[in-house]
C-alpha cells in the first residue's frame, strides 16, 4: 500500500487521497496486479535474476506494456533488480537520491519490494511517496523528484521508456528537506 508523507508530517495511504495530493504534478499512481502465476512468483522471490529470468518476468507482465504502447507510445521496457547483495549498491543509488528532472516520463511498476519517490510540489513544499508491490507510478517529464530505497533495500521494478535518452538525470541543485524514515 502506497504511503504519502507530506512535509507537515501528515500521512495518506488511500490512493485517491494520494492522487489528489500529487495532482498538481500530474503524477499517475495506480495498482496493477502481479499475476498469480507460480513460476512468476518463484522468480520474484529470488534476490537476483539473470537476463533470461528477467525476460521471463517481463514477458509474463507484457499486457501492461502493450497497453502503454497503444495509449502513450512506449517503445521499450526493462527490469531493474536491486537488493543488498549488489556490489556498490550505495554508489549506484547515489545518482538518483538528489533532486533532478528528466526530459522523458519516469514510469515504474513495482513488482516486488518497495522504494521512495520524493517530489517538489509547485508551492515548493516536498512530499515523499513509498511505492510498494503492485503499484504503478508515472512521473511526468520535468518533474523535480528524487528516489531512494527503503531500509529493506530491495525492489524489483519494470521500467517503461518512450526513449532511454530522455531519462538522463538533470540535477536542479535544490536541497531535500525531508527524508521519510518510517514507511508504514
Amino acid at each position: 500500500m502506497a504511503v504519502l508523507k507530506l512535509e507537515n508530517g501528515t500521512f495518506h495511504s488511500d490512493l485517491i487521497n494520494i492522487a489528489q495530493e500529487l495532482a498538481p504534478l500530474n503524477i499517475q499512481i495506480n495498482r496493477w496486479t502481479v499475476a498469480d502465476n507460480p513460476e512468476l512468483q518463484r522468480l520474484l522471490a529470488q534476490d537476483s535474476l539473470n537476463e533470461q529470468e528477467k525476460e521471463q518476468v517481463l514477458t509474463a507482465l507484457d499486457s501492461y506494456f502493450e497497453q502503454l504502447q497503444q495509449i502513450a507510445g512506449y517503445q521499450s521496457r526493462d527490469l531493474v533488480v536491486l537488493h543488498p547483495g549488489i556490489p556498490n549498491l550505495d554508489e549506484l543509488m547515489a545518482k538518483f537520491d538528489k533532486i533532478h528532472t528528466h526530459a522523458d516520463d519516469e514510469v515504474r511498476y513495482i513488482i516486488d519490494g518497495e522504494a521512495i519517490f520524493g517530489f517538489v510540489l509547485p508551492d515548493g513544499s516536498q512530499v515523499e511517496l513509498t511505492v510498494q508491490t503492485e503499484e504503478y507510478i508515472n512521473v511526468p517529464a520535468g518533474t523535480e523528484h528524487w528516489f531512494y530505497l527503503t531500509p529493506a533495500r530491495r525492489v524489483k521494478a519494470v521500467r517503461y521508456f518512450i526513449t532511454t535518452e530522455g531519462w538522463i538525470p538533470q540535477y536542479t541543485g535544490r536541497e531535500i528537506r525531508t527524508r521519510q524514515l518510517l514507511v508504514r
